[in-house]
């Protein structure tokens, strides 16, 4: 636990680096992405032998760890690509304000990662901790699929449906949790919740941007999504709440 905590706080010790590098030279912002990176990886290393330690009698706790640790990745790497569109603008540009938005989106992953940490080896807390961090991720990613940003890559119509099918499973795992209020079956359903919706999140606006999509059909299935995602959202508080 020492270990992660340490290295998390470097962590963003190197990102406040990172943005205040945004306005400085491309070598200097490169040395702090490079700080950045390194420490990244030894944080994900750290959180494996973490997980590891917990034995593997409990997988599901292992996979809040991972996915927590993964998060910070993700807002890391936004962060980086966000540094770089902002490098040399001034204070009013749409990119600066984007990248202050991604350094309090990685600032907040971290905390989630701690408090994560804190709690997995508290019986009482540790379903509820890793489903009011997957809540919290859900709305990170609710926000990029939000955003009017083309996606990286196109899928099909058809790849789309396929992961609508990972909704439905957790779905009904949710209703079971909210129902049996076991620990574990919360920790589960954040940890299925995590997966199916942000994987529903992703291919359903890549899929918008198929050539064979028209306009009208984009905006519907977009905003399908968002009504589905806020829906969902609405359960898994339900559950908390439960």
């Amino acid at each position: 636990r020492e270990g992660i905590l340490k290295t998390a706080k470097a962590l963003v010790e190197d990102t406040k680096v990172l943005v205040q590098n945004a306005t400085a030279s491309q070598e200097k912002l490169a040395q702090a992405a490079q700080f950045s990176v390194s420490t990244i990886t030894h944080l994900a290393e750290v959180v494996k032998l973490g997980a590891a330690s917990l034995g593997s009698e409990d997988p599901e706790t292992q996979v809040v760890l991972i996915n927590a640790v993964k998060d910070v990745a993700k807002a890391l790497g936004d962060l980086i690509s966000a540094t770089k569109a902002a490098a040399g603008k001034v204070g009013d540009d749409p990119a600066v304000y984007q990248l202050k938005n991604s350094a309090k989106v990685m600032v907040t992953n971290v905390n989630s990662l701690l408090k994560t940490v804190k709690a997995v080896e508290d019986e009482a807390t540790k379903g509820t901790r890793a489903l009011e961090a997957t809540i919290e991720h859900i709305r990170q990613e609710l926000a990029v699929f939000s955003s009017p940003v083309p996606p990286a890559r196109v899928s099909t119509p058809e790849d789309f449906i396929r992961m609508t099918k990972g909704i439905m499973m957790a779905t009904a795992k949710a209703v079971a949790a909210g129902n049996s209020c076991q620990q574990e079956d919360v920790i589960a359903t954040a940890n299925l919740s995590h997966c199916a919706i942000v994987d529903m999140l992703s291919t359903c606006k890549e899929a918008t941007y198929h050539p064979e999509v028209s306009r009208d059909v984009r905006q519907q299935a977009l905003r399908f999504g968002k009504e589905c995602t806020n829906g969902y959202l609405e359960l898994l508080e339900h559950v908390l709440v439960v």
